[in-house]
């Protein structure tokens, strides 16, 4: 588990080594589905706060990394070549990283499908879900029912 003041640290000395001069900043945010965003209107590059306190230190680089590499490859790259190649030539191992668990332990509504299945949402969902393990389309034999924790 990292410290967060280490990880401000070095995000923000990251940035300035890949960024520099060019007005770009770090924060925390309250996000708990994704780990980093790269905010180009603002220059901003945030982290999410509850991963980056269940996340190590190494893992917290890779997402800030990952997000330095939008930043330099500009907001119409994506994930594209562009965004692949910034990515390799700053270090970005380009690895999907799991949430640590936070979803499982936070999160308000809770849905299972008639097999057990289970999935963790932040908000009610508006409409019938179907479980994606059971089914690949949808199929209202395997409804997700959801309820509030």
């Amino acid at each position: 588990m990292a410290d967060l003041a280490e990880v401000r640290g070095l995000a923000e000395r990251l940035i300035s080594h890949h960024l520099p001069g060019q007005g770009w900043q770090f924060g925390f945010d309250r996000a708990r589905r994704r780990g980093g965003v790269c905010i180009y209107q603002t220059r901003r590059i945030q982290l999410s706060r509850a991963l980056a306190e269940v996340w190590a230190i190494e893992q917290c680089e890779q997402v800030v990394l990952h997000e330095i590499a939008h930043a330099l490859a500009g907001a119409a790259a994506g994930h594209g070549v562009r965004w692949r190649a910034q990515a390799d030539r700053i270090g970005c191992r380009r690895e999907t990283l799991s949430d640590g668990g936070v979803a499982e332990r936070d999160a308000p509504i809770v849905g299972v499908c008639p097999n057990g299945h289970q999935f963790f949402r932040y908000r009610m969902p508006s409409g019938p879900r179907t479980c994606s393990r059971c089914h690949r389309g949808f199929d209202l034999r395997y409804q997700i029912t959801w309820a509030r924790r």
